[in-house]
């Protein structure tokens, strides 16, 4: 337990990081258009980047691990669970805000067929 927590405090400077970006990106959307709309696209933003930082640093930690490189290997596997962890928590955040906010979800819509030359009358 003890060595996981060691690990973990090699990746707050990422995690400070995740925080500020996310600041300024709420007080950024708040001021141009309102709250919710901030929300919807820190979830968006954050489901991307968290995804990022989980394949490239999955790469690393496999690149680290037939490299037997095991202290990059530990960092990298500690970064990968960051991004995980930032999956998971931005998923929740976008079922909660969903959940609140209902006229954002996502519509279907109706596919529409242009006729274009030498089908069109």
């Amino acid at each position: 337990m003890l060595g996981l927590m060691a690990r973990l405090t090699r990746i707050v400077p990422l995690l400070l990081i995740l925080a500020a970006l996310a600041a300024v990106i709420y007080l950024v959307v708040t001021y141009r258009h309102s709250p919710a709309r901030a929300k919807e696209i820190l979830v968006t933003t954050f489901t991307w980047l968290c995804g990022a930082i989980t394949v490239f640093f999955g790469l690393a930690s496999l690149y680290a691990l037939f490299e037997s490189n095991s202290g990059v290997f530990d960092l990298a596997v500690s970064c990968v669970m960051v991004g995980v962890v930032g999956l998971l928590v931005t998923r929740w955040c976008n079922h909660v805000f969903l959940k609140h906010n209902p006229h954002y979800k996502k519509k279907s819509q109706k596919a529409s067929t242009k006729l274009r030359w030498p089908w069109e009358r």
